[in-house]
């Protein structure tokens, strides 16, 4: 495989191992206000977007043994739990991020409403600490997008899925309706920063993350690089005229 020699952050051109650093930057930063900026951000959308895709994984309520799901990403906790109210306490998630900030949050988040079965661990997407045929399902939510080698995290999700695991990656992407897409870029390049800056004091890593979801690839490429990471039956489901779209995957 050859060598990247560069890789986007936001509009620019950066090394693949410089990358990492500055994506860590953007999150120590808006950590605590995260959650609050989602719900400005989207008018409070992102929480159907995401009960979309737990109601998708649906995970089981009982059973002889515990569904394991990696929830990568996914600091602040707002997926797991999702998962874990979905399935009564059932499901054993690993919350994992590569960024201890995030990670803080979704521990706290946890304590304060007693969860019991939520492990959370600070772990690379490009380089998982779990063996192989580890975990039933494998979520990630507006994560992947900041991963400096996304091919290469692809690979490490269908490595730690069992057989007939599931993987579900909720991401923006593409708006392609007339009209809409002109909209869409004058509210994410206009107002976004703007709120940004007055609600999480932090104009610039706002920036950065409607310019990273302009580089991210559309439904049809991304689907294609998950199945070259060697998933199977993949499909993906647009939401709000594709500002999100939510990919799914099986490992056969």
């Amino acid at each position: 495989m050859s060598e990247v020699n560069s890789t986007s952050f936001g509009f620019r051109e950066v090394d693949p191992g410089a990358k990492q650093g500055l994506v860590n930057d953007v999150f120590h930063r808006v950590a605590n206000r995260y959650d609050v900026m989602n719900d400005v951000m989207s008018g409070g959308l992102h929480r159907l977007w995401k009960d979309a895709m737990v109601s998708r994984l649906a995970p089981p309520r009982s059973g002889r043994r515990p569904f394991k799901v990696l929830d990568m990403a996914g600091g602040t906790g707002d997926i797991a739990f999702r998962i874990h109210d979905r399935s009564a306490g059932h499901a054993e998630i690993t919350v994992a991020d590569i960024n201890g900030s995030m990670l803080e949050v979704g521990r706290d988040r946890a304590e304060k409403r007693g969860l019991k079965g939520l492990t959370f661990t600070e772990a690379n997407a490009e380089e998982l600490p779990w063996e192989a045929s580890t975990f039933d399902a494998y979520t990630i939510a507006f994560g992947i997008r900041n991963v400096p080698r996304i091919e290469v995290a692809l690979k490490e999700a269908y490595r730690v899925l069992k057989p007939g695991g599931r993987f579900f990656c909720l991401e923006f992407s593409a708006v392609d309706t007339p009209f809409v897409d002109k909209v869409y870029d004058l509210y994410s390049f206009h107002l976004v920063p703007v709120m940004g800056r007055l609600v999480a004091k932090d104009e610039d890593s706002y920036r950065y993350l409607v310019e990273s979801i302009r580089r991210f690839p559309n439904q049809e490429r991304f689907k294609a690089m998950i199945e070259a990471a060697g998933f199977s039956r993949v499909t993906y489901t647009n939401m709000t005229m594709g500002v999100v779209a939510l990919h799914v995957g099986v490992k056969i």
